[in-house]
């Protein structure tokens, strides 16, 4: 049984807390019975930290109201240690190399870790025509290395333009294992987040990474993007989703893969919980895998400020992580 497919198994039978600490296991030289010791058992509490997706303030980048060079600063202001970055923000700039020296520049001096950059617009990676899906691939790689000027681990791709479940299952390994070689020279990760279509199908994606062999290539899981297909958009400009996946089936599907995870957040209650999303449940299926990363907020809610989302997507996750630890 392949490493992957067992991870998964042994988490749907509730055994995942002994076996998943040995992949996040950071010291190799430690004993093998302290490694797979859960936090927990050591007494030792879960820590995981926060950084700020760029699609947050996606209304006021687009206004001209916020410069993606100072998204760092602001990602500072909210007491995030992180930034994940969007490449449409900064869409021209991937080979100007003053542009990405004074982006890093900024970072550093805002105490800012640069986590990883969502690539969006440079071609689908599991579409079936060989020399389009060719150009996709090559088309990544000036991300992949500008993210590895800036000091990222990760670039997020997309696995869209399939449209046959089984014929975009070969041809999304094939881009994958392509583009992650490429990678693996500049030490980044490829990572696909849930992003519509089949990568919003969780058995579609665990038969995916159960096949992918390089292991700089995994999944960023996203609490909210399990909607597969959408209807036309309405009177105030939403699309309406028909075909929606189980997210806490999906998320338990993703997670053994992740290198990466977005806690996608829309709209809240007087007590400051997610109306649509349980994050106790979600982030306690983060901990089981033994995740200690990132967790990027990612709020895309309309009924309060970008900024005020913002705030209440990290006070719900500092709150359940005390809970869990």
């Amino acid at each position: 049984m392949k490493r992957r497919d067992f991870i998964y198994k042994a988490s749907q039978s509730g055994l995942a807390l002994s076996f998943l600490g040995l992949a996040s296991c950071k010291n190799a030289e430690k004993k093998s019975n302290d490694t797979q010791m859960s936090s927990k058992e050591k007494n030792v509490p879960w820590e995981f930290k926060i950084s700020l997706a760029q699609w947050s303030l996606h209304n006021a980048l687009f206004a001209g109201e916020l410069d993606s060079l100072d998204f760092a600063a602001k990602a500072r202001s909210f007491g995030c240690e992180g930034v994940e970055y969007v490449n449409g923000f900064f869409k021209d700039k991937a080979k100007d190399m003053a542009y990405l020296k004074e982006m890093k520049l900024r970072a550093n001096n805002e105490g800012q870790k640069n986590v990883l950059i969502m690539v969006d617009g440079e071609g689908g990676l599991a579409i079936p025509d060989e020399a389009n899906r060719k150009l996709a691939i090559e088309n990544h790689y000036k991300w992949v290395e500008a993210a590895h000027f800036l000091g990222c681990h990760a670039i997020r791709v997309n696995l869209a333009g399939a449209t046959n479940f089984d014929e975009g299952i070969k041809t999304a390994i094939d881009s994958l294992t392509q583009l992650s070689e490429f990678a693996k020279g500049s030490n980044i990760n490829v990572l696909v987040e849930n992003h519509g279509g089949f990568s919003s199908n969780g058995e579609w994606m665990h038969k995916v990474f159960s096949e992918v062999k390089n292991e700089n290539c995994g999944t960023l899981p996203d609490f909210g993007n399990f909607c597969i297909n959408k209807g036309e958009k309405d009177e105030n400009g939403v699309r309406p989703c028909f075909d929606a996946y189980d997210r806490y089936k999906g998320m338990q599907e993703l997670l053994p893969f992740a290198k990466a995870v977005s806690a996608k957040s829309y709209d809240f209650d007087a007590e400051g919980n997610e109306t649509t999303i349980d994050y106790l449940k979600v982030m306690k299926m983060v901990k089981e895998t033994g995740y200690t990363g990132f967790v990027g907020i990612e709020y895309e809610g309309k009924n309060v400020s970008e900024d005020k989302g913002i705030e209440l997507t990290r006070d719900l996750l500092i709150k359940v992580g005390k809970e869990l630890s």
